[in-house]
């Protein structure tokens, strides 16, 4: 019987897999027998400092084996993980740390060079805290680094304290873990205003990682390079615990470097990589590419964006993966759809697949019924592996979920007649032109087909005539050139006239948050 909570997983692979490889980070493996007593003695530690069923640690750390035992560790005693982006300032984990409440916080102090410790300091606040000022409920900072930064308990001296705590007490409590406990508050990236916190419950996330396993035929033979930051729901969830589901060893990745990584894939015979498109382009483009011995990948999933509609053949013939899928989740519901196995490539770059086993997909109109295939609506979400909530913030979750269990996902997309979902895009950055609605990624797709374009935003300005018209944002290529009137006859052969963005504006870069998303509210308000 599948296991359905985490200390049932770790039980459940220590006794299935043994002394099969759990993790191999660099020069440290650890056994599926040898996570479990890790995830043992954490809890030990969690246990020593106070930590209780039901308390929230915070992990903000890099992809390294320390984070994956963390995380199993607070979980086996029914603690609840709320894991931080790496790239949050102090500001923005001080934010998450107090609306979460979190009682501890494992850090990586040094990592790109970067005090987490430091930063959260100086974000301070005006109430007094056991540790860092502005928040009360934090009582100990773990740092995985052990760099000694003032106020951090090293890494190897917080193992020292669990063996005050006995092995009974942990395993009691791990007893008490049910189905229904909540496992992790993964915090939204906030672009919208302030994150919120999406609870998952144990019996969920082992369910996303299980469909995600399932379509990806995942076995003890796989070896999988997780490139996906451990922090977000495609690391995590579609990474880690996926894995442990299947009894696939996993490989860390704990920056993207493309030579180190096609290193590693020809080392360690490389079987599973996800990624975000982008990843995947860099390695076809790469001009070291042929110098590594690739042939070991078998299977990629690539996240819903917009992708050159040639990747997923790129994919196949020159990276020479044997399967390739395009997904679409969001941290509400990690995992909503799969492309089909045996799919067209081309079909791929489309479409992101139906719904997966236990999730029910709509598509609906401003009236709240369905539209028809092919039409355009808001993507609605219903099933298993849909959050519970928005912890402790009941009026977002009321407006999110509605009374039949819908989730909706603010996304515009529409179902072929196969019944698979293409995402357009967001509900919030759709703008309408005289009448008619424009959805920007439509623009930006066309614009990245001109060969000078590395990326744009397009976002809708207020007008007195039109209501709103087009302004593309755009990045060149370097060493490319294009002028503003170029890019906008560019679109205008290949959209209709209302979508063709009135102005374009060259820039250097484009803003984006801690996730590495577009920031186009700050587009509008430039």
């Amino acid at each position: 019987m599948a296991a359905r909570t985490i200390p049932a997983l770790l039980a459940q692979g220590a006794a299935t897999h043994g002394s099969h490889p759990a993790v191999v980070d660099g020069g440290t493996t650890v056994t599926y027998e040898g996570l479990r007593d890790l995830a043992v003695a954490a809890a030990r530690s969690f246990r020593a400092i106070g930590v209780e069923p039901g308390d929230r640690v915070a992990i903000w750390a890099p992809n390294r084996v320390e984070f994956i035992v963390a995380l199993l560790g607070a979980q086996y005693i029914g603690a609840s993980v709320v894991p931080l982006n790496t790239r949050y300032r102090g500001h923005e984990a001080q934010v998450v740390l107090q609306r979460s409440r979190a009682v501890a916080l494992v850090l990586c102090d040094g990592f790109l060079t970067t005090d987490y410790s430091a930063m959260l300091m100086e974000a301070g606040g005006e109430e007094p805290g056991p540790v860092v000022p502005g928040l009360p409920h934090l009582r100990t900072l773990v740092d995985v680094n052990s760099a000694g930064r003032a106020g951090t308990l090293p890494w190897v001296d917080f193992l020292a304290l669990g063996e005050r705590v006995s092995v009974e007490e942990v395993e009691k409590l791990a007893a008490e873990v049910t189905p229904d406990t909540v496992c992790d508050i993964l915090y939204t990236s906030g672009t919208t205003g302030i994150p919120k916190g999406v609870m998952s419950t144990h019996a969920q996330t082992i369910g996303v990682a299980e469909v995600w396993a399932d379509g990806a035929s995942l076995s003890p033979q796989d070896r999988y390079a997780i490139v996906n930051p451990f922090f977000h729901g495609f690391g995590y969830k579609a990474g880690v615990i996926t894995s442990l589901t299947a009894g696939t060893t996993i490989y860390p990745v704990v920056t993207f470097d493309p030579v180190a990584l096609m290193q590693l894939v020809q080392d360690e015979r490389i079987t599973v990589l996800p990624g975000a498109p982008t990843i995947f382009i860099t390695l076809i483009n790469h001009e070291r590419r042929t110098d590594f011995d690739l042939s070991s990948l078998r299977f990629a999933i690539a996240g819903a964006t917009s992708v050159p509609e040639t990747l997923f053949e790129q994919m196949l013939d020159i990276l020479g993966f044997d399967t390739v899928a395009q997904a679409y989740g969001l941290t509400e519901c990690v995992v909503a759809t799969v492309s089909r196995r045996n799919e067209d490539p081309r079909h791929i770059a489309e479409t992101t697949g139906p719904g997966v086993p236990g999730i029910e997909v709509r598509v609906v109109g401003g009236d709240g019924n369905d539209v028809e295939v092919g039409t355009d609506g808001e993507v609605w979400l219903r099933g298993d592996n849909v959050m519970l909530g928005y912890f402790e913030d009941p009026e977002a979750t009321a407006a999110a979920i509605d009374e039949d269990g819908w989730f909706h996902t603010g996304d515009i997309g529409r179902l072929d007649e196969h019944g698979c979902l293409k995402i357009t895009d967001r509900i919030k950055d759709m703008f309408i032109t005289g009448g008619f609605n424009v959805y920007p990624a439509e623009v930006e797709n066309v614009l990245a087909t001109h060969p000078a374009v590395m990326e744009s935003a397009v976002i809708g300005v207020p007008d007195d005539r039109m209501g709103a018209v087009g302004a593309a944002h755009v990045v060149l290529r370097p060493g490319s050139s294009a002028t503003p009137e170029e890019l906008i006859a560019w679109v205008r052969e290949r959209l209709a006239n209302f979508k063709v963005p009135r102005d374009v504006v060259l820039e250097e870069a484009l803003p984006r948050n801690a996730s590495g998303k577009v920031l186009k509210t700050d587009l509008r308000q430039g």
